[in-house]
């Protein structure tokens, strides 16, 4: 979704409500900072009107005591409001991941299947990161700058009314105008240069992943052609905002000096009448010249606000995703029981998929789902779990619609174990261990006898403390495959969905596999999905999708 950056940044301010006493420390601090710096050149100013014999009100002791009191309270406020802005930034940062998280498991799975990984790698670390300069270098300087330009405003004001106009004008230029052009020019390609990073990370992540199979098909110089490609085009987008940024530089020491030489002009032509003393041309124009540092750190601002805008504008269109699928709580939880699908119509899209499927699935019973790639097998094991929700029609769990089951509830009923099992780079004992919380070493090694992978653990070197690698690298496919149903086992849930779990598996390990299965069916309701008649002997019931389809009323045989 595209945002303005005014909106971005409204709700990005939004999260700091819990820490904004901070912030009002912060902005504090800053300003009474800036007015000590502002001060010091005006102190100097004054004595240097005293030296020459202008009445000016300080003694030249006074003034020197006034300096050196400024001078060491703008060195002391200077690092407390640092302080304070970067622990506000790190604190909404680290609340930011722990929400971006969150959002990911809400979104997780049926969203996520379509979304680019490396993409969202970038979301969760640089773009995440960059939030740290609008949070430590960004909100606290907007606010600090507009009140310390009203106070210098209305200080410039008290010797003429004129004078504090333009000293007024000179703000809102420097610190309004300039940053609102400068930020319409360049958001757009900030914006795509964001999103094109992240589209780099997944190409170079996926290229990391198929290095093996680059090397074998000598693809490795269209890769590195494509790659360099694309950080061309980054650095195109990268010199343009950077000449933006020099642009921009310009334009505000330019706006500077014009501004200070119409407070000069007009504070000589206000003297020249009569209207003001000498002492009352100097003072504000030296209080003017010196007081551009907060609007002049937000003219700088605007340039880095291209990235920071791009990223919060992504982190949030994460954040405000919808999810497929809300999650169900506050219900009372359902004992497991028989698993009916009344009338159930699902499609992706305009792809249908089902249609008015019934059927019963008995508890402790295995049902074997048999079809090609393709049929709606796997899509039905996702709406038993609930990843997607039916278009129309009821699943049930003990006669209760899931729709009604609390999530949690729902998903200690079921252990799924899917394709393509996911290893942590991890050791053995804690890629088993996430199925159940705090499962002792005792309780792990147990589910791997189950799943007939205990005796080749412990086999290795180092047995459960054996780290499986990056995506389970130094395993087997069979092996991985044993080490998920070894998982299922651990959560020991009254249902075990197995989506093709032998169907990367030679003939021994396909067998290794059903005989495990086969010693724990008689006590759990298991649904073995498969394109492999093979795999469809240890089933009670077989349902054969490519005869009878997901339409209408089923009943497997």
């Amino acid at each position: 979704m595209k945002r303005s950056s005014i909106k971005v940044m409204s709700k990005l301010i939004g999260l700091v409500l819990p820490l904004f006493h901070v912030m009002v420390a912060a902005v504090t601090m800053g300003v009474i900072g800036f007015l000590t710096a502002i001060f010091i050149v005006v102190f100097g100013g004054v004595g240097l009107l005293t030296v020459l014999g202008f009445e000016t009100g300080m003694t030249l002791t006074q003034i020197t005591v006034a300096i050196i009191i400024c001078a060491v309270l703008r060195g002391v406020l200077r690092y407390a409001e640092q302080g304070s802005n970067h622990f506000i930034a790190f604190k909404l940062l680290a609340l930011i991941r722990h929400k971006v998280f969150v959002k990911l498991r809400t979104l997780a799975p049926a969203k996520l299947e379509g979304k680019d990984k490396g993409n969202l790698i970038s979301i969760i670390t640089t773009d995440t990161e960059l939030l740290e300069v609008f949070y430590a270098h960004t909100i606290s300087p907007i606010v600090i700058a507009v009140i310390t330009s009203l106070i210098m405003a209305g200080f410039i004001f008290s010797f003429n009314p004129i004078l504090g106009c333009i000293a007024l004008a000179a703000y809102c230029a420097v610190g309004i105008v300039i940053p609102v052009w400068s930020s319409k020019q360049g958001s757009d390609v900030g914006q795509n240069y964001r999103d094109e990073l992240g589209d780099l990370n997944s190409y170079f992540l996926s290229s990391i992943r198929g290095i093996t199979d680059i090397i074998q098909y000598q693809d490795g110089e269209n890769r590195i052609n494509e790659i360099n490609n694309r950080t061309k085009q980054l650095e195109t987008k990268q010199k343009f905002l950077l000449k933006q940024e020099g642009s921009n530089k310009a334009v505000t020491d330019t706006t500077i000096l014009l501004f200070s030489m119409i407070m000069l002009f007009t504070a000589s032509m206000l003297y020249t009448n009569g209207t003001i003393t000498f002492v009352e041309v100097i003072i504000p124009v030296i209080a003017l010249m010196s007081s551009f540092g907060p609007v002049v750190a937000i003219s700088n601002l605007s340039n880095n606000l291209f990235h920071t805008i791009a990223a919060g504008n992504r982190v949030l269109d994460l954040l405000e995703e919808d999810p497929a699928v809300e999650e169900i709580t506050g219900k009372e939880d359902v004992k497991f029981g028989d698993v009916d699908c009344d009338n159930v119509t699902f499609a992706y899209g305009d792809e249908l998929i089902m249609k008015d499927l019934t059927m019963n699935i008995p508890e402790n019973g295995t049902i074997g789902i048999y079809g090609k790639s393709g049929s709606g097998k796997s899509t039905l094991l996702k709406l038993l779990m609930r990843f997607w929700e039916v278009n129309d029609g009821a699943i049930k769990v003990n006669g209760k619609n899931i729709n009604e089951v609390n999530t949690s509830n729902l998903r200690k009923m079921q252990a799924f174990v899917t394709q393509e099992t996911y290893l942590f780079h991890d050791t053995i004992a804690n890629n088993i261990g996430i199925a159940k919380e705090n499962a002792s070493i005792e309780e792990i090694m147990e589910a791997a006898k189950k799943a007939s992978i205990h005796d080749f653990i412990m086999s290795l070197p180092e047995g459960y403390e054996t780290n499986v690698g990056e995506l389970g690298s130094n395993l087997s496919g069979g092996e991985k495959q044993r080490i998920g149903i070894a998982r299922a086992f651990l959560h020991d849930a009254p249902m075990i969905l197995l989506d093709e779990p032998t169907s990367n598996l030679d003939s021994l390990n396909e067998g290794i596999i059903l005989k495990s299965l086969t010693e724990a069916k008689d006590n759990k309701t298991v649904i073995l999905v498969s394109h492999r008649k093979s795999t469809m002997n240890i089933a009670d019931t077989v349902l054969d999708v490519e005869k009878q389809g997901l339409k209408g009323k089923v009943r497997a045989s």
